[in-house]
């Protein structure tokens, strides 16, 4: 399935990018090659295999939140651009309503 050179300025366009136009063929040719290449995966026949949200079964990350210590606490606060009452400053990213 071939990408138009206009289709890809377009796409550029519209994710706020600028190619110049040797650029943009090059990614012409190889978004063009990308979309073959799915459209040759669609021709598998996956009836068989369950879908999954993950290649690798995983614990899940989230843990409950505790307080633990740190035995290099003077290192890691000495990194920070301004400190409070030995407590790393930053900047409000929250207005009050």
């Amino acid at each position: 399935m071939a990408i138009s050179l206009e289709e890809v300025l377009k796409i550029a366009h519209l994710c706020r990018l600028e190619f110049a136009e040797e650029e943009a063929k090059k990614f012409s040719e190889e978004l063009s090659n990308i979309l073959d290449y799915f459209k040759k995966l669609q021709t598998l026949d996956t009836k068989e295999i369950p879908p999954t949200f993950h290649a690798v079964k995983l614990k899940t990350p989230f843990r409950e939140d505790e307080v633990q210590s740190f035995l290099d606490i003077d290192d890691i606060l000495k990194n920070a651009p301004e400190l409070k009452e030995n407590m790393i400053v930053v900047p409000k990213v929250v207005k009050a309503p």
